[in-house]
């Protein structure tokens, strides 16, 4: 089991990443933070995740979800189920002014593709 998620600080705009079991909304391994809260962002991001598979249950969408990103005023959020193993997600948080999501996506995605559970 590989867990490790320290290239997400290289990212632009960096603010914190963990990677969570979606079922528990327990933290498997988290990065930076500073001010954000990771074990609350991951818990909260839990809900996010799950009301994202039953909106898609309910509209009878036969899918998965690649990623799901919040924009806000001055951060982006990113939220990345594992290909592998769904049932666990990497969440990234950036500062908007710093970031460029185009290239913050491709980075995730690398990073996702070391990662083992």
């Amino acid at each position: 089991m590989s867990t490790n998620i320290s290239g997400t600080s290289e990212i632009a705009g960096f603010i914190g990443a963990c990677l969570v079991d979606s079922e528990s909304g327990l933290m498997l391994a988290s990065e930076g933070g500073g001010r954000l809260d990771m074990e609350a962002a991951a818990a909260l991001n839990t809900q996010v995740v799950k009301a994202k598979l039953q909106a898609m249950e309910s509209l009878g969408l036969d899918d998965r979800i690649e990623d799901i990103l919040i924009t806000m005023g001055k951060q982006l959020h990113m939220i990345r189920p594992l290909e592998k193993a769904p049932g666990v997600f990497l969440y990234v948080a950036l500062e908007k002014k710093a970031a460029n999501l185009g290239m913050a996506r491709m980075q995730v995605k690398k990073i996702e593709s070391g990662l083992s559970m």
